[in-house]
């Protein structure tokens, strides 16, 4: 079977290709550059793409397999970053990752390897998939900790039943214990995180660049002014970090978060305690849901739902109203964010999600 592999020149996607060539597959890498940028600080790239596909390139010869490098940056901006950004201007908190997978790794890339004559593509993601009752279901992985199933619930049938995970059934331990034993140059290399496109730099001051903000007011929730901020598109429910509010004597001693927002005013709402009320909610209002089976299970029914990565599954019930839901949970939820994904899941399999509109949360001044 001919499969190529997207490279991203770390360990996982190593280690898969690794794997494939030695179960006898026909193998080769291909590198996606999906943002191509002046460079940060003192001209030094921030993604440090070419850095990655040097790593890739390193490593198909290493295992001898083939290599080439395809350009998706045009396609990244148009399907992925111009999203993003209608998201933050609309004062939502989105999550390009999911968008990323749907639309480019298994898009574009999935498009461009059958061109080349492959009948799959792989790659490190930590998930599993199975064809059963004559479709394919998406399944968590069996290392917890890396399950990556919240970022790849929009795949569809196709998709999906193109895709490999060779990393499914490993835990990171033994990937990184397999790169080593195989002399892989990147046994060691630490793992990405965050948004390529924005890497090493300042959040605020990348999105600037494209969103001019004006500073406004940071509020306490019975309306007195307690500092200032760099812009309310910028903020999130639950953060904590880059407020610079400080001690007041006032105040309860505990930190203080973002508890809501009112874009259009340009003003963030903040209070103190990690569970304040502001940040409670028992419900949240859903759409562009995406099942994967094409399907729900039916138009209600009950479940497990993430509205974060990594969140432990929560009990809940969903109603389906075309590409809406509405889901009540079983426990008050902390945080739940606009523009984030909620995802659900029966077990192990993960049933598909949509995109959070709006929670039950209490309303502060002009937020919802």
């Amino acid at each position: 079977m001919r499969i190529i592999v997207g490279m991203s020149g770390g360990v996982d996607s190593s280690v898969a290709a690794l794997l494939l060539q030695r179960a006898g597959h026909e193998v080769s890498g291909m590198f996606m550059l999906n943002w191509e940028d002046d460079g940060g600080q003192n001209g030094t790239p921030d993604c440090h793409a070419d850095i990655d596909r040097k790593d890739a390139l390193a490593v198909c010869a290493r295992i001898g397999i083939p290599f080439r490098s395809a350009n998706f940056a045009a396609e990244y901006r148009d399907l992925v970053f111009a999203h993003f950004l209608d998201e933050y201007r609309a004062g939502r908190t989105p999550n390009p990752d999911v968008l990323c997978n749907r639309e480019i790794k298994f898009g574009t890339f999935l498009a461009a390897a059958r061109a080349d004559g492959a009948s799959m593509i792989a790659t490190g993601h930590y998930a599993r998939n199975a064809f059963e009752g004559g479709r394919c279901k998406l399944l968590r992985a069996r290392d917890r900790a890396k399950d990556q199933t919240y970022f790849l619930h929009a795949l569809d049938q196709d998709q999906l039943g193109a895709a490999m995970f060779p990393l499914g059934d490993l835990d990171k331990t033994e990937v990184r214990r397999i790169a080593g034993a195989a002399q892989l140059p990147v046994a060691r290399k630490k793992d990405s995180t965050g948004i390529c496109f924005i890497g090493e730099r300042d959040f605020r001051a990348f999105l600037a660049t494209y969103l001019p903000a004006q500073p406004g007011e940071l509020r306490a929730p019975n309306g007195s002014v307690l500092g200032e901020h760099r812009g309310a598109m910028f903020y999130t429910p639950g953060q904590r970090s880059g407020l610079h509010i400080g001690g007041r004597a006032e105040g309860s001693g505990e930190a203080w978060y973002v508890v809501g927002k009112d874009v259009a005013a340009n003003i963030v709402y903040v209070d103190q305690g990690h569970e304040n009320r502001w940040l409670q909610s028992r419900s949240l209002a859903a759409s562009r849901v995406h099942w994967i089976a094409g399907a729900p299970p039916s138009a209600v029914f009950e479940c497990t739902a993430m509205t974060r990565y990594r969140q432990t599954p929560q009990e809940c019930r969903v109603a389906v109203d075309g590409n809406r839901c509405t889901v009540h949970f079983m426990a008050s939820q902390r945080a739940v964010a606009p523009g984030q994904s909620v995802v659900f899941y029966r077990g192990e399999e993960c049933l598909g999600g949509g995109v959070i509109d709006a929670t039950d949360a209490p309303p502060i001044g002009g937020t919802a």
